[in-house]
């Protein structure tokens, strides 16, 4: 199937974003949310001028922070500003407009993409991965499933830890060539334990996820998330830019990297060719704001569904206390709470533990 990375697209305009926040450009470089009835009923602590506001201020003048923030209470904005350059080299300020690479991220719109074509009656949860895929060894198709998939319990590994992926990742040159060699690593891997006995962030599993989103829908991975996640939740803003992309729109902030010397230094050709269901989507602030609106208000995914995808799937143990930092506690959720395929990975939501797991359901009740 032929993979579609970004199409060209309506840029968002400064104005309109900043119009959209409400905002206004600092002299300082910032840009902040103008005071208001939408942030009066706010902490003070979160409002322009509190301790949120100097904190973030504080490290961007540190250079320990670079980009955007936007901020909302109970749906409401309340604090819009923007630090550092998109484009050092062509002097471009970050903004509100400004697309970001996501990284893990991505891995939230695959699995709502999952839970989609489940809701559909199209993908079960605790369907094999050999039932909608081919080119995988016995052990891992008949034994790894949907839920597993989902919930990085699969024993399936990282894709870009094989032996020999970043000599080949650098000569694939369009996004199908990107896309079936990933796939041929994602094949290759061996399971590092048997699926559902052990927890371990996987990639590739995210990645045969995708896979399965292309193969069932019919669509490639890109535009299905395209049709059905970015554009009815309104995030014109989003998509999955190619490296030649990436390199030449101004909207697309690049991927400064520290190094050991202190310095940063632009890591664009460090890149895969185009992003994976696994990672580096882009998106503004103000589309992430809108994604989880329209997630949370049940805009993508039935009610019922919603619950389902957003509750806590596998209690994974506390991480280890570390010195001079809080001990964790199930009122404290860390990146190594519950797994949930919406709130999986290192840059997912997250949510406190419970009692033992529940089990995936392909129909579940709606709440009376």
């Amino acid at each position: 199937m032929t993979q579609h990375a970004s199409s060209t697209g309506h840029p968002v305009s400064r104005r309109a974003t900043l119009g959209l926040l409400g905002a206004v450009p600092l002299a300082a470089g910032g840009v902040l949310a103008t005071a208001g009835p939408a942030h009066a009923d706010a902490p003070a602590d979160l409002r322009p001028g509190g301790a949120f506001d100097r904190f973030v201020a504080r490290l961007a003048a540190e250079d320990a922070f670079s980009g955007t923030v936007l901020l909302l209470h109970r749906g409401r904005r309340v604090l819009a500003r923007s630090y550092g350059m998109a484009n050092k080299e062509r002097s471009i300020a970050n903004g509100p407009d400004t697309a970001f690479a996501l990284g893990s991220i991505t891995k939230l719109f695959t699995a709502v993409a999952v839970v989609q074509l489940v809701q559909q009656g199209k993908v079960s949860f605790h369907g094999t991965l050999g039932t909608y895929l081919d080119g995988f060894p016995p052990d891992v198709a008949g034994t790894v499933t949907v839920h597993h998939l989902l919930t990085h319990t699969s024993g399936m590994g990282d894709y870009m830890q094989s032996p020999g992926f970043w000599a080949q990742a650098p000569t694939w040159k369009s996004i199908e060539q990107a896309w079936d060699g990933i796939m041929a690593f994602v094949r290759g891997g061996a399971l590092a334990f048997p699926p559902g006995a052990g927890h371990a962030y996987s990639n590739s599993a995210y990645q045969a996820l995708g896979a399965i989103v292309a193969k069932v829908s019919g669509r490639s991975y890109y535009d299905y998330v395209r049709e059905h996640i970015f554009r009815p939740a309104g995030m014109t803003g989003s998509d999955f830019f190619t490296v030649p992309q990436w390199r030449d729109d101004r909207r697309i902030a690049r991927p400064y990297s520290s190094q050991q010397s202190a310095a940063r230094v632009d890591a664009l050709d460090r890149h895969i060719f185009v992003g994976s269901p696994a990672g580096n989507s882009f998106s503004t602030a103000g589309d992430l704001a809108r994604f989880t609106a329209a997630l949370l208000g049940d805009e993508l995914l039935s009610p019922a569904y919603t619950r389902l995808a957003l509750g806590p799937k596998v209690p994974i143990a506390p991480p280890p206390p570390r010195r001079g930092c809080p001990r964790w506690s199930p009122s404290r959720p860390t990146r190594r709470s519950p797994s949930s395929p919406v709130a999986s990975g290192r840059s997912g939501i997250t949510a406190a533990p419970r009692a033992s797991p529940p089990t995936w359901s392909g129909t579940p009740t709606p709440a009376g």
